[in-house]
Formats: structure tokens, C-alpha cells, sequence
């Protein structure tokens, strides 16, 4: 195996381990440490929203048969998502032509991105806490309202990943979370996963359409990546989450001031 590829290889390791103890850092590490490998911003993007979707279509298959699925949520988050990755392909493709200017659009939204993942993760306990003091004022609303919501966090989550990579995990949850705080986390975990992979699926088609990917680089980050799934989720609680999240934070903010500066 070439050396580059057994560097790919091993970095999908070392995410899939993280995604497998943690539920969360995928696209949020894989696209930046991508870049660090010198891939193009584009191509980086594109690799990681395939790469998303075929990891995450196992635990869609697990979810499904233990029934962690809100299939209803699901289909309206899908309703504002897809077209919204529709329509920033579309403006993307615009720009393709001026590869600097789409390459400087990319990095920018990614580093801002990466604030507001790194935020998500640290601050995620208090988020949800607030969410279940609050949870009342969510089901006065009608389910109409609480149906818009949902479509509309969809919409921003479409664009967000179609351009990023990130935003399907650690924000979807979250978002989630305040929209349905009476929902299972098993639930929720579940019902985040099922939307992911449509989104990353057509998003990544889209980046492929556009020539943003690198086939062979994706094969390499799936080797690595899948048995470091297996590994993480085993291990899985070992180390306390208070441990883990700030860690995850700071390393994901550090990476976004790089990108920027």
C-alpha cells in the first residue's frame, strides 16, 4: 500500500475510533484533517459526505431494528434538507469555474462551522438542560409550528453540510434535542443518524457530479475508518464523556482559528 493512502487509512482509524466513542467528530475532524494532508478544500468536502454516508447506513440498520427511529421527524427534516443541498450545490457549482474563490467560500464556512460544533459539544449538557426546563413552551405549540421548526432546521442543516461537511451530528443532535426534548436520546441518536444519510448521500453525489472526489482516497478512509467504529464503540464509556467533549471542543476550535488564520 502506498505510504500517502496508509496515511489516509490510518486518520480514518483514528476518526472512526473518536465517532465510535464519542457519537460525534466526524466530518468535524475527517474534512480538516484532510486538508492537512494537502487535499483540495472541494475534494476534501465531497470525500468526507460519501464517506459519512456509507459509515453512518450501518447505524441506520441498527436503529431501524431496535425501533430508534422517529421516521415522521425524520421525513420533514429530509423535506427542508435535500432542497436546501439542491440549491447550495447549485451556487457552488457557480463558482466552480473560479476554484480559488470556491476553495476560499469552503474554508471560511468551515472555520465558522467548527465554532459552532466546537460550542455544541462543550456546552451541550447546558443546552439540553435548558431544553428540558423549557420543554412545555415546545409542545404549546401546534404541531403545524412544531412541523415548520423542524423543516426549517432541515434547510439550515442542508446547507450547512452540503458546504462544510459538518453540522449532521453534533448540531442536528442538539438541534433535535430543543425542538423534542421528550424524545429518547436512543431516539434521537437514531432519528439524527436516519436524516444524515440521505443528506450526506445526495450532497456528495452532488460534490462527485461536480468532480469533488477522490475514489481512491475514500476506500483507503473506509478501511481505516470501519474497524475503528467496531474498536471506539467498545470502549465506548471507558473514559468519562466530561473528559472526552472538552477535548473534542478544544481541538475542533484550535483547527477552525487555523483555517482561518
Amino acid at each position: 500500500m502506498d505510504s500517502g493512502f496508509l496515511g489516509f487509512s490510518i486518520a480514518g482509524l483514528i476518526v472512526g475510533f473518536i465517532v465510535g466513542m464519542t457519537g460525534v467528530g466526524g466530518g468535524s475532524l475527517m474534512t480538516p484533517i484532510l486538508l492537512w494532508f494537502g487535499i483540495n478544500p472541494a475534494t476534501a468536502v465531497g470525500t468526507d459526505l460519501l464517506y459519512a454516508a456509507v459509515t453512518k447506513c450501518s447505524g441506520v440498520w441498527v436503529h431501524g431494528r431496535n425501533r430508534n427511529i422517529d421516521w415522521g421527524i425524520t421525513g420533514w427534516l429530509a423535506l427542508g434538507s435535500v432542497p436546501a443541498a439542491a440549491l447550495t450545490l447549485w451556487a457552488l457549482n457557480s463558482l466552480h469555474a473560479d476554484t480559488q474563490a470556491l476553495n476560499a467560500v469552503i474554508k471560511t464556512s468551515l472555520a465558522y462551522v467548527l465554532f459552532l460544533t466546537a460550542l455544541a459539544i462543550l456546552f451541550r449538557s447546558r443546552l439540553l438542560a435548558f431544553a428540558s426546563r423549557h420543554a412545555g413552551d415546545r409542545y404549546s405549540l401546534s404541531p403545524r409550528a412544531l412541523n415548520g421548526f423542524t423543516l426549517l432546521t432541515g434547510v439550515i442543516l442542508g446547507a450547512m453540510v452540503s458546504l462544510t461537511s459538518i453540522g449532521a451530528g453534533a448540531l442536528g443532535t442538539v438541534a433535535l434535542f430543543m425542538l423534542y426534548p421528550f424524545l429518547a436520546t436512543r431516539r434521537l441518536v437514531g432519528t439524527e443518524i436516519a436524516h444524515a444519510v440521505p443528506l450526506t448521500l445526495v450532497a456528495g453525489l452532488g460534490h462527485a457530479g461536480m468532480g469533488n472526489m477522490d475514489w481512491p482516497l475514500l476506500g483507503h478512509l473506509l478501511i481505516g475508518s470501519l474497524p475503528g467504529i467496531y474498536l471506539g464503540s467498545h470502549l465506548s464509556g471507558r473514559v468519562p464523556d466530561n473528559v472526552l467533549r472538552p477535548c473534542l471542543a478544544v481541538m475542533l476550535g484550535l483547527i477552525g482559528l487555523k483555517l482561518l488564520y
